[in-house]
C-alpha cells in the first residue's frame, strides 16, 4: 500500500468497488456510480475513455489527505451502465455537473486525464461556476492528426470500422459507442477555450499520443493557463510520474 494511502486512510485495494464509500445516483437517464474520500474542499477527478475510478488510484489517496475527493465512473463505463444508444463528451460533462449538484457542491477543483481532461474543459466552459481550478493531462480538442499521433488516428479508425462489421452484440455495441468518441470527437474550437475563466494547468508528455504542439495550443488558448510538458513521458502521466504529478497539481490548487 502506498504511503499516501496509509496517511489518508484510503484502502487502495477497494478503490472503484468500495462497499463502504461507493454509491449510485440516478440521473439523466442512467445510474452513475461514484465514491467519495477525505474531508476539505472538494476535488473532482475524471478518468479516461473505457476506464473507471481505479484509474485515479495514485491521486485519490494523495488528495484525500487534505481534500474531499469525488470520483465517478463516467457514463457507460465502469459501473455506470447506460442503456441509451449515444454518448458525447458534452453529455458526460453535464453528468458531472449533475453529480456536483446532487452532492450540493457549488464548485470544485477538477483533475481530468485524457477523455477526462476533455470533459474537464467542457465542464469549465458549460458550467463555469462549478470549476475553481482545472488541471488536465492528455486532452485534445479535435480527433485528427494535427492533434493526435497520426498512427493512433488511423489505427483507431480502422479498429472502429472492423468492430462495426461484426455481429452487433450488446458488448460490441458498448465498445463501438466508446471508440466512436475517439474517432469523431471532441470538436472544440480554440475560440471556445477562450471562454474558460478559471486558472487551468495544461499537462502533457513530450511523447504523448496527444501531440505536444496541440497541448501547447490548448494552453495558449485559455486566458489563465499554465503549461507543463513532462520530459520522457507518454500519455500515462498520472501513473508513471504520479508523485511529481500529484505534487505539482497540489501546489497549483
Amino acid at each position: 500500500m502506498p504511503v499516501c494511502a496509509q496517511t489518508s486512510g484510503v484502502d487502495t485495494s477497494k478503490i472503484g468497488h468500495s462497499d463502504l464509500v461507493g454509491k449510485y445516483v440516478s440521473m439523466r437517464g442512467f445510474k452513475m456510480y461514484y465514491e467519495v474520500y477525505g474531508k476539505g474542499e472538494p476535488v473532482l477527478m475524471i478518468h479516461g475513455n473505457g476506464g473507471d475510478i481505479s484509474n485515479m488510484l495514485y491521486q485519490i489517496p494523495y488528495f484525500a489527505q487534505h481534500y474531499h475527493v469525488i470520483v465517478a465512473d463516467s457514463r457507460d463505463q465502469g459501473k455506470s451502465a447506460d442503456p441509451t444508444d449515444s454518448i458525447s463528451y458534452e453529455m458526460m460533462a453535464d453528468d458531472l455537473n449533475g453529480l456536483l449538484d446532487y452532492l450540493s457542491i457549488d464548485s470544485a477543483y477538477v483533475i481530468g486525464w485524457s477523455d477526462g481532461g476533455i470533459e474537464g474543459l467542457l465542464l469549465a466552459m458549460r458550467h463555469p461556476d462549478k470549476v475553481k481550478k482545472l488541471a488536465i493531462t492528455g486532452a485534445n480538442l479535435w480527433p485528427d492528426s494535427t492533434a493526435v499521433d497520426p498512427w493512433v488516428v488511423s489505427s483507431t479508425a480502422e479498429y472502429c470500422q472492423s468492430l462495426m462489421k461484426q455481429p452487433q452484440t450488446p458488448e460490441l455495441k458498448h465498445q463501438i459507442k466508446l471508440i466512436k468518441l475517439c474517432v469523431f470527437e471532441p470538436n472544440i474550437t480554440t475560440k471556445q477555450l477562450a471562454q474558460i475563466k478559471c486558472p487551468t494547468l495544461v499537462i502533457g508528455g513530450d511523447h504523448d499520443v496527444i501531440l505536444p504542439q496541440h497541448t501547447m495550443l490548448i494552453a495558449q488558448s485559455i486566458p489563465k493557463s499554465y503549461l507543463w510538458i513532462l520530459p520522457n513521458s507518454g500519455h500515462s502521466t498520472p501513473i508513471v510520474y504520479h508523485d511529481e504529478f500529484n505534487r505539482v497539481i497540489g501546489e497549483f490548487f
